[in-house]
């Protein structure tokens, strides 16, 4: 049989790199946050030559308007995203016009929207509660559809740390793509959360109730090796969910996709193999080192008396 349980540690470490660099990244660069949470215009301006302008320049001109907090994006080769602080509609239709005879094309506004800063913040806290009020509910409900095994409130509170951690890498490829490709935290990217968080649950209760139906089977193993008995006998089913019906038309979204969906789907993808990796090697784990508190044994010097030589 794999050993998986007895790596870890390993799974800890790897987890916790991941985490802390997401963290450091955050704290360096920040979240890129769309309009939909921090408020402002959005426009999206399609350039009639086919050939949307250098979006350095564009966003020079807007400087030059008075607009010093502006983000753009492209959409195609013809087509800008350009985030704004608020402006009215009558002061959009002015400054495309003026951007039209900038540079020397003719400029259509596909689409305008205002988000003001009070729904911006209305949604933000929205969202923080809607994804606080899953991970809560989640774990009362793991405890109670568990409350014939022994300890059940380990398996709901390991399933919620196991939710953390996808919650902490989706957030860590925010940050390092919204800083080196301009990619935003939007209401798709809170989608794409709460669908990873939705799949990483499922899939961690698939394994809880694998080692829930394997305890009174296997009365004479050792905890840690009856958890990664059940492992071993969920992986197939994890690789062939996963990997064959999702990751598949996840990574066809991300090749052949447009820019909206890309985005989507690459957030998508990173979290649901977290979510997978998490429910195996994080949640499973950290239930073992809970069972056998192993934390009393982290600090203590290890015995050397077994190495000393013979005379």
């Amino acid at each position: 049989m794999l050993d998986f349980m007895g790596k870890k540690y390993y799974f800890f470490g790897f987890s916790l790199i991941i985490i802390l660099s997401g963290i450091v990244a955050m704290l360096l660069w920040g979240l890129n946050f769309s309009n939909d949470f921090k408020g402002g215009s959005l426009l999206e301006a399609k350039f009639a030559s086919g050939k949307a302008p250098d979006t350095s320049q564009v966003i020079q001109y807007y400087h030059d308007l008075g607009y010093p907090d502006v983000q753009i994006s492209a959409s195609g080769n013809d087509i800008l995203i350009i985030r704004t602080s608020t402006m009215e509609q009558a002061t959009m239709l002015t400054v495309v016009k003026s951007l039209g005879d900038k540079f020397n094309d003719q400029i259509t506004a596909l689409r305008f929207d205002n988000v003001g800063p009070t729904l911006a913040k209305e949604v933000t806290n929205r969202s923080i509660l809607l994804v606080l009020v899953a991970a809560v509910v989640l774990s009362i409900y793991i405890t109670l559809a568990f409350r014939g095994t022994p300890n059940a409130f380990r398996y709901g509170v390991c399933t919620v740390v196991a939710l953390v951690h996808d919650v902490m890498v989706m957030l860590s490829v925010a940050a390092i793509t919204g800083h080196f490709w301009g990619w935003e935290i939007d209401t798709l990217f809170l989608t794409a959360m709460l669908t990873v968080i939705a799949f990483s649950a499922q899939d961690t209760i698939v394994v809880f109730d694998r080692i829930r139906e394997n305890i009174p089977n296997y009365r004479r193993l050792s905890f840690e090796k009856l958890v990664n008995h059940s492992i071993v006998q969920t992986l197939t089913r994890s690789i062939n969910t996963q990997v064959m019906a999702v990751q598949f038309i996840l990574l066809a979204l991300v090749l052949f996709g447009g820019i909206t969906l890309q985005r989507f789907a690459v957030f998508l993808l990173v979290g649901m193999l977290s979510g997978s990796y998490s429910s195996d090697f994080n949640a499973s784990p950290l239930l073992i080192v809970w069972e056998n508190r192993e934390w009393r044994n982290w600090f203590k010097p290890k015995d050397r008396s077994g190495l000393a030589t013979q005379s």
